[in-house]
């Protein structure tokens, strides 16, 4: 298998967990205008899923002991080497396990948001981003604390569904280039998304919800769907980054990259613009790879540490963002219902009815 230069990989993987994550936030907020700051929960929870179930099971179907005298948390190491060692045997469940842990990792991801439907129907604005931001930071606390879930402060390692190809360039390139994949299917679904009525009927309640609600539209029903959706995407994205990182540590799922950079990407490429979203991420890592790459010809150049710049930098794209483009680099379009064709052909016939009609 042909293996990428390690900063094609990093771009890539970067790029790719980076527009998952934001796509599952636009359709929240840009498709329906709810104020979600807290992406990290939905993200944590495919994290966890990763980490703390196909590790178990596997364990159990291989007749592992890890039970009250060999707890899972704490001999995690062996336990998941020898579940390594089997899946570089056996392609076949490897690919079982990854795509089953997504599923699965989606499924609890929608149930996630589905639960976050409640304080969404009763709290607007600040109020209901602040409840979403806290949920997130308890999550991620309850499983830095609980030892048993994912081994708490010392973390976990986590199966490699990915083994199976080799060792080395070859598996990082092939677990990016699955992860674009999976980024490129959930850009496809965003994209149709939008086309649909359904998409157009949540951006006709986040233009004018009481408008929406007069023409009969269940606002609870899809401020409940939306969330669902994006929980279960972003769920997805969690789960994916624990597989290739390898392990599992709560406490560096913070909210500054779960929840405030994909806000950055979507705010610097359009909010309610899938493509600008897309944009948006991918001019983020292009320049965030080149300060990593040329941190030591910066820090010559530069009066700060180059650590520090990334965050600068974020904080400088919300704010230029806010006071000079606020619609964002490409701004959402209006989405037709039909292809401009079909239009323009429905609007000539109706011309020609019309013109027959005053002749006859």
């Amino acid at each position: 298998m042909i293996e990428l230069p390690p900063v094609a990989l990093q771009v890539i993987l970067n790029f790719s967990i980076g527009l998952i994550v934001t796509v599952s936030l636009n359709i929240e907020v840009g498709f329906l205008g709810l104020p979600q700051f807290g992406r990290l929960l939905a993200v944590l929870t495919g994290a966890l899923v990763a980490a703390a179930v196909p590790g178990r099971i596997l364990a159990f179907y291989m007749g592992l002991p890890w039970g009250a005298d060999y707890a899972y948390h704490l001999y995690n190491f062996r336990i998941v080497a020898k579940i390594n060692e089997e899946l570089v045997r056996n392609p076949a469940l490897s690919l079982g396990v990854l795509l089953s842990t997504l599923v699965l990792a989606a499924l609890i991801g929608g149930l996630v948001g589905y639960l976050c439907a409640y304080p969404a129907l009763r709290l607007r604005e600040a109020y209901l981003g602040i409840t979403l931001l806290a949920l997130g930071d308890l999550l991620m606390t309850i499983a830095w604390n609980y030892d048993p879930l994912v081994g708490g402060t010392m973390g976990i390692w986590v199966v490699d569904p990915f083994r199976f190809v080799g060792a080395g360039g070859a598996r990082f390139t092939f677990a990016a280039l699955f992860i674009l994949l999976v980024a490129v299917l959930v850009y496809a679904y965003a994209e149709l998304l939008a086309r649909s009525p359904f998409g157009r009927v949540l951006k006709a309640v986040r233009d004018a919800e009481v408008a929406a609600s007069v023409y009969g539209k269940d606002i609870v029903k899809l401020r409940t769907q939306t969330l669902i959706v994006g929980g279960a995407i972003a769920a997805v994205a969690g789960a994916l980054w624990a597989f290739f990182t390898g392990s599992m540590k709560a406490a560096t799922y913070t909210r500054l990259t779960w929840t405030f950079w994909p806000w950055a990407f979507m705010m610097l490429g359009g909010i309610g613009s899938n493509f600008g979203v897309l944009l948006g991420v991918l001019l983020y890592t292009v320049v965030r790879t080149a300060i990593i790459i040329y941190k030591g010809a910066l820090s010559a150049i530069i009066p700060i540490d180059p650590e520090w710049l990334e965050y600068i930098m974020i904080g400088l794209i919300i704010v230029t963002v806010v006071l000079f483009r606020p619609q964002g680099i490409i701004p959402e379009r209006p989405v037709l219902a039909l292809p401009r064709r079909k239009l323009e052909t429905i609007l000539g016939e109706l011309g020609r009815e019309e013109r027959g009609t005053k002749a006859a």
